[in-house]
């Protein structure tokens, strides 16, 4: 925290609980534990989890492989919540498990965005402008 007790970003209790949950979440994908249609030979990514300072939500942010029907698969996770939070409340050891919520990972997109952004002609003449001057 700063001087004037004003949080900075996440504790590294946030951060150790949401790495125990996403991985619990990954291998328990990577099992296919989930018996949904949605689901079904879906290879998913947990690239991240954000939890809340109370540690009682996780925010899973889940990408399927190629993106492909992700709204489809979210909706599906999360309809499929209780079973998820039994299945993760033993594999992290908390008091309370956490209740988990799924969303579809949008920085692979945002991560494309800047690349094409920093590819495009406008850039490319300044970062090959010689002589060091600028407009």
């Amino acid at each position: 925290m700063s001087k004037d007790n004003r949080p900075t970003g996440p504790s590294q209790r946030m951060l150790r609980v949401g790495e125990l949950v996403r991985h619990a979440l990954a291998a328990m994908f990577a099992r296919g534990e989930i018996e949904d249609d949605a689901l079904r030979g879906a290879v998913i990514t947990v690239p991240e989890v954000r939890m809340t300072p109370d540690l009682k939500i996780a925010n899973a942010y889940i990408m399927p492989l190629g993106g492909m029907h992700a709204e489809e698969i979210v909706a599906a996770l999360n309809r499929h919540r209780k079973f998820v939070r039994g299945r993760v409340a033993p594999q992290i050891n908390m008091k309370f498990a956490p209740e988990v919520r799924f969303y579809v990972d949008d920085t692979f997109e945002e991560a494309s965005r800047i690349d094409s952004l920093l590819r495009s002609d406008k850039v490319q003449r300044d970062l090959s402008d010689e002589d060091g001057e600028t407009e």
